[in-house]
């Protein structure tokens, strides 16, 4: 049985194998500063504080602790700005992985250890330290929060995540710097996890214990009204971007032959799942995937398959009728059934599918377009329900409930 001493001798070794150090960003901490840097120092000797514009004690009190690399700020400039910096100082340091953790006592550095496992199993990763939000003291608005940001999280990158809103985290700050990465707030955070998803960054999670101070002890410098609004904005414009390009381009990239298979036999072959639901969810991703909402299909196929319960897979994947190669033959039928039903003749021809003259004649007479698009985005979710429901019933295809 080793003692507590020789554990954390492990851990620091640890963190000097994994090339990890410890990042804590502070702004007006005085009274919780001293511990947590105390505490952090029994795991790991390579500990980087970001001195947010501190107005109280806390620069005197970095000043005990020879060993300590400092970032200022003159003045505040807010916590994004100060993990960014910190990633900086880290890389130019030449560590590859770093550990964010609060400066207001809530976080357990005793926790380390499982951030250091867990990366030792996926190198490379991002890791968010789940909070347990049913403990003591955790204010009523901070777990609506945390399930409001899960789900615009899900719907950004389609990871489910327990607690997307934690500040302890490790950070693969060597893949991060290639990230363009342009909040200075709170908002920091999400954009984060957000775009390292995008960029093929695996983004998991640990469980880790919490400390919330009782109500009027606890230091918060977070401003719910200015900062949500900053929140709500960038997770707009994350959505926005969700759906125009990264959720096709996530999809696309984790059809490898491996990640396929997998896929293939938890979503499409396996019959947790009725054949009526299987068909409704191609339907779905087919309408979507063809009715002229351009920049919105994905999205919305998405959040539809979440609403109505149905295979995301399968709708995401269905949707994708519209991938850029395929877009100039949707366009083609999709005004050769505006030409049908409006009793119009748009002059385009199949042979010349990619013919600046084809679209000049397609945003001619966009009217045709529009309802020969909508009138095919039905007709083709019709029949493909029916197409994919007869074809399930030939092989035999046979539905398991739980």
């Amino acid at each position: 049985m080793i003692s507590e001493m020789e554990k954390k001798l492990i851990i620091k070794q640890q963190f000097k194998k994994l090339k990890c150090c410890v990042l804590i960003p502070t702004y007006d901490n005085e009274k919780t500063i001293e511990q947590v840097i105390h505490s952090t120092f029994e795991y790991c000797d390579d500990v980087i504080v970001i001195n947010d514009g501190c107005t109280d004690s806390t620069v005197d009190i970095l000043k005990k602790f020879p060993d300590l690399i400092v970032i200022n700020h003159p003045i505040n400039k807010g916590k994004g700005l100060g993990l960014r910096n910190g990633f900086a100082k880290a890389v130019e340091l030449g560590f590859d992985y770093a550990i964010s953790i609060d400066s207001d006592g809530q976080n357990f550095p005793s926790d380390f250890e499982k951030f250091l496992t867990k990366i030792e199993q996926e190198p490379g990763s991002l890791i968010i330290g789940a909070r347990n939000m049913t403990t003591e003291n955790v204010p009523t608005k901070s777990t609506f929060g945390n399930k409001f940001s899960n789900f615009w999280f899900w719907a950004e990158t389609g990871i489910s995540l327990p607690d997307t809103q934690s500040g302890f985290r490790l950070y693969p700050v060597q893949r991060l710097k290639k990230i363009w990465l342009f909040t200075t707030k709170f908002e920091l955070e999400i954009e984060v996890i957000v775009k390292a998803a995008w960029r093929g960054i695996t983004v998991t999670s640990i469980p880790v214990g919490v400390f919330y101070a009782p109500p009027g002890e606890r230091i918060s410098h977070f401003k719910p009204s200015v900062d949500s609004t900053r929140i709500s904005f960038l997770n707009t414009y994350l959505v926005i971007l969700a759906a125009l390009f990264w959720r096709p381009v996530m999809l696309v990239r984790s059809m490898t032959i491996k990640n396929f298979k997998k896929t293939w036999q938890n979503e499409i072959v396996a019959a947790h799942e009725s054949a009526e639901k299987k068909a409704l969810s191609v339907a779905v991703g087919l309408f979507f995937g063809i009715v002229p909402i351009w920049g919105f299909q994905f999205g919305l196929a998405i959040l539809s398959a979440v609403y109505f319960k149905l295979n995301k897979f399968i709708v995401g994947l269905s949707a994708q009728i519209s991938f850029p190669p395929l877009i100039p033959l949707v366009l083609y039928f999709s005004v050769k059934t505006g030409e049908f039903f409006l009793n119009e003749n748009v002059h385009i021809s199949l042979d010349k599918l990619l013919s600046i003259e084809n679209l000049k004649q397609t945003m001619s007479n966009l009217y045709v377009y529009f309802i020969g698009a909508t009138i095919l985005s039905i007709l083709m979710a019709v029949a493909g329900f029916i197409v994919t429901w007869i074809a399930l019933k030939l092989v035999g295809y046979k539905h398991k409930s739980n």
